[in-house]
């Protein structure tokens, strides 16, 4: 009888090894090696001389780059306009697509509600966490909540509450869906794999089945998955490297913005991302999330600076918020939300080495209005202006808005699509604008709003303050 062959594989990363190690040579993690069954030796080897025979019975040739025959695939409008542009324009028939989040951040309200627009389209939706009553329950609402009071829900939506893979593939072959959308692939287990669901064998073999089957059927699989209190997601890393897009779902429970970015796609940019407001009914798309950021009337408060950000590729302004006071305790506080606190803590030295205020024995707080994570350096100009306003407790001219980065020497760098960045705040009515001396070939007459260019933070601060 042939031997079973053991492999330890690390819980974190991936990483294989013959034999248990503590600390794992590759993510550095302790006590994080898992002792897995790969089969016996001889079936690894049956099975791959088999697939070397059926090789050669099915007569695969290398084939000139120049000869291969290629054709533009039309792709399938999900019917929500943030979710087609973070995928590229649409769902490409064929492809395997992996949704990630937080627990209760709204992966799955997304996918059904997106499900239940696409009424042309039949959807296998295969649910191993929650019961055929709670979906039904959950998409009556959404369904309603979108004008259809009293309608029937439709017909084309398939729900199948299973985790075993071989069962799933028997129920696939007979409906023929054009869709398949997996909640969650953490859940899903084949036999052939001695291990338990959610474990990395499970999730490696479990993945590339259903990839064999989105190749060779045409059929486009939409996976939804878990993450880790890292923030990565759960599984092996060679789970990310199988699947064709990785969109992660991000935002903060407290706050209403969630945000949809890929991280990864083999049929578009990475640079777009999607922007949605979570309300009783559900999600909804945001398409203009500038005025939606800028809704609130501020005029006449201190410690408020607008500066212009860009996310990928789109550009929206944002609020910016700050509070200084006379520290109550020995040590100062710094804290910043939705901001690097590290760089907040450059920019007060920058603000007082080459400005000269002294916020030493100052509390300061910096808080990004909406509950959005903002990563741009051309926040830097706002932050600056919003600490100082708060510092002297004068308000901002109403109408202003700024975008620069600001150098360790005081300086104003220039920021990339500065351009967009005009564009975006001309349009929203703001009158003046603050950008770095450095604009390039931008025909500043081609545009209503004033542009005021800075080389350093000292000319900023004095065209805001006076």
């Amino acid at each position: 009888m042939a031997k079973e062959r053991i492999a330890y594989v690390c819980d974190n990363c991936g990483q294989e090894s013959s034999k248990w190690i503590g600390k794992c040579p590759s993510c550095g993690l302790w006590n994080t090696f898992k002792e897995i069954r790969l089969g016996s030796s001889s079936a690894g080897n049956a099975a791959k001389s088999s697939t070397l025979s059926a090789g050669k019975a099915a007569g695969m040739k290398p084939m000139k780059l120049k000869d291969i025959e290629t054709s533009e695939q039309k792709r399938i409008d999900m019917g929500d306009s943030e979710l087609n542009r973070v995928l590229g324009g649409g769902l490409v028939p064929g492809s395997i697509i992996l949704i990630g989040g937080e627990p209760g951040i709204g992966k799955s309200t997304l996918t059904l509600q997106t499900v239940l627009q696409m009424q042309e389209k039949k959807i296998l939706y295969v649910s191993g966490e929650e019961s055929a009553e709670q979906l039904k329950m959950r998409a009556q609402r959404l369904y309603e909540a979108d004008g259809n009071s009293g309608r029937q829900l439709p017909e084309n939506t398939l729900i199948l509450c299973e985790t075993m893979l071989e069962s799933i593939f028997d129920n696939i072959r007979q409906c023929e869906p054009d869709i398949v959308i997996v909640d969650s692939i953490q859940t899903i287990y084949t036999e052939t794999a001695d291990s338990s669901p959610g474990s990395i064998t499970q999730i490696r073999e479990c993945t590339a089945a259903l990839l064999r089957y989105a190749k060779q059927s045409g059929t486009p699989v939409v996976l939804i998955g878990h993450i880790t209190k890292e923030g990565s997601l759960a599984g092996p890393k060679i789970l990310e490297h199988i699947v064709d897009a990785v969109i992660q779902f991000e935002g903060d429970q407290q706050h209403i913005y969630r945000i949809l970015r890929a991280i990864k796609n083999r049929f578009g940019s990475t640079s777009e991302l999607g922007i949605y407001e979570m309300l009783q009914r559900g999600l909804r798309p945001v398409a203009n999330p500038s005025e939606l950021l800028l809704r609130n009337d501020h005029e006449g408060l201190s410690g408020i600076a607008i500066c212009s950000a860009m996310e990928g590729m789109r550009p929206f302004m944002v609020e910016t918020q700050a509070l200084v006071s006379t520290a109550a305790y020995g040590t100062p506080q710094r804290a910043a939300t939705g901001f690097d606190q590290r760089r907040l803590n450059m920019l007060l030295a920058v603000l007082e080495k080459r400005v000269g205020f002294k916020l030493i024995q100052k509390d300061v707080f910096v808080n990004i209005a909406g509950g959005l994570r903002i990563t741009d350096l051309a926040v830097d100009l706002g932050v600056i202006a919003a600490v100082l306003s708060s510092h002297v407790d004068t308000p901002i001219e109403k109408g202003w808005c700024m975008a620069g980065e600001v150098g360790l020497s005081g300086e104003v760098r220039q920021v990339a699509r500065l351009q967009q960045r005009i564009a975006e705040a001309e349009r929203l009515g703001f009158t003046d604008m603050i950008v770095p001396d450095y604009i390039g070939d931008i025909d500043t007459k081609a545009y209503s709003i004033k542009l005021h260019t800075v080389k350093r933070v000292e000319e900023a601060l004095r065209l805001l303050f006076g």
